[in-house]
């Protein structure tokens, strides 16, 4: 449990359940922050291009329903039914440009080693980093625990969403004993990105677990996760940009929330 170097900061969405005169809904939030703190943002048509629900056998387009208001409180859905529900939220493109060596700096800690060689190759290493970055997050939400024998819930635990580059649990149940493995795939444009370094978050008392993985040639990683409450996975993929003078690189990234229900506590103290 010790903090690592972030240069980036980590955009993540999570959703609560709450009940309100009897109606089901869930409250969702958008942060950006570093270890697995943040500050809230809007959920506005600004930043968001689109944002999507799964649940109850249907799949709704809901980003009408964003607000022009700038204002952090939560977001509510009605959900309408209790069980799994999936989320899914896509950014507008949105431009940075980092000095060399933290655009550098950054690229380590993403595992993003095969930029680094192109910038090499090129020599354009002390050259700053001029990125067009996208987001691509989803949150996962049970509202109650659903028989494993329920054709909805693997099939909406596993929905892939076509965004473009996305975190998809591979399981039946994210209701995981304690350290059991829970596997994942990572795909881009609907294909399996092979070695891609996947990171779980996990935060308590003022201190945040980072894992760290691989992918597989399949896009797959398996994690124990070992602790109950929320956690994060994040991805990040960059590609050399073409058809644009201000822009050398396009990155996406993509997180996904979820609760792991049956699991130890840490006993951990506060910094």
């Amino acid at each position: 449990w010790c903090p690592v170097a972030v240069t980036a900061h980590e955009f993540w969405m999570l959703a609560q359940p709450v009940s309100t005169a009897g109606l089901k809904a869930a409250n969702l939030s958008i942060q950006v922050g570093s270890y697995f703190e943040g500050e809230l943002l809007p959920f506005t048509p600004a930043y968001i291009a689109r944002l999507q629900q799964f649940s109850c056998g249907k799949a709704l387009d809901i980003t009408f329903l964003l607000r022009e208001s700038a204002k952090t409180d939560p977001f509510q859905i009605p959900l309408g039914c209790n069980g799994t529900h999936l989320f899914a939220l896509d950014s507008h493109s949105n431009l940075i440009t980092l000095p060399a060596d933290k655009f550098t700096a950054y690229l380590h800690d993403e595992g993003l080693e095969d930029i680094v060689k192109l910038r090499e190759d090129s020599a354009t290493t002390m050259s700053p980093g001029r990125e067009r970055y996208r987001r691509h997050v989803k949150a996962l939400l049970q509202t109650a625990s659903v028989p494993a024998s329920s054709p909805r819930t693997p099939a909406l635990l596993s929905k892939q969403t076509d965004q473009t580059l996305e975190i998809i649990f591979d399981g039946q149940s994210i209701a995981k004993a304690s350290d059991s493995k829970m596997r994942f795939r990572i795909l881009f444009e609907g294909k399996p990105l092979d070695q891609k370094l996947v990171k779980a978050w996990y935060r308590h008392s003022g201190q945040t677990l980072i894992i760290r993985a691989r992918t597989d040639r399949n896009g797959n990683v398996d994690f124990n996760l070992p602790y109950s409450g929320p956690w994060m996975l994040s991805v990040v993929h960059m590609l050399a940009s073409t058809g644009s003078e201000n822009v050398d690189w396009d990155s996406f990234w993509s997180s996904l929330t979820f609760n792991v229900i049956t699991g130890r506590t840490p006993g951990l103290q506060p910094h």
